[in-house]
């Protein structure tokens, strides 16, 4: 080896050294957020909180009101296209909506963005389920949403039961726990919440 090549390497290895730490940051980064995308916190709606009255009409054209509600339960879903961990969980709210009976809704609300953005990522995505815009924010203000996603469990009657913050397959059995006993409406607090089965 000359004396040449040692000081060539001698030049490139803080380079390297710098180029492999800043891989490593992003790497453990990207390993933490997606770990904590897999966890939720699922707490019950505040008892003295009443809950939001629903009317709106979705990307589709079709209302959504109270009539149109009554006696289902609701998967109210806030999410937006620059949440990645809401995009993990948007296609288990489609599988969602394509098996549920006509007693569970699956309604979702994008959140700060313009509806035709929504619309967009919908129609590239092939997802059907209902979408109402809240380009301003307005939605998630009067729900008290600020961590997305965030999905409300509204039971038949009309009330509000959980809140859960953080990303969660809708098509597994734990979330059809959750909906069966909203339907049959068991108190929040006979009902013991664990810590979801990460999906990656």
């Amino acid at each position: 080896m000359n004396a040449r090549t040692c000081v060539v390497q001698a030049k490139a290895q803080p380079v390297l050294g710098l180029f492999l730490g800043v891989c490593f940051a992003v790497l453990s980064s990207s390993f933490v957020s997606t770990s904590a995308w897999a966890q939720f916190d699922k707490t019950a709606w505040p008892a003295n909180v009443a809950t939001p009255k629903i009317e709106a009409v979705d990307l589709q054209g079709k209302a959504w009101n109270a009539a149109e509600l009554a006696g289902k339960v609701v998967v109210l879903n806030f999410w937006a296209t620059w949440c990645a961990p809401c995009k993990d969980e948007l296609p288990t709210l489609q599988t969602l909506h394509d098996i549920s009976d006509a007693q569970t809704v699956v309604l979702t609300i994008n959140v700060r963005e313009p509806a035709a953005r929504a619309a967009r990522y919908m129609q590239s995505t092939g997802m059907t389920f209902p979408v109402i815009s809240d380009a301003k924010g307005e939605w998630a203000k009067r729900w008290g949403v600020t961590v997305y996603p965030t999905t409300i469990l509204i039971a038949p009657n009309g009330q509000a039961r959980w809140r859960i913050v953080g990303d969660v397959d809708w098509s597994g059995a734990q979330a059809n726990t959750w909906l069966v006993d909203v339907r049959q409406n068991v108190s929040p607090a006979n009902s013991v919440s664990k810590p979801a089965t990460p999906k990656r």
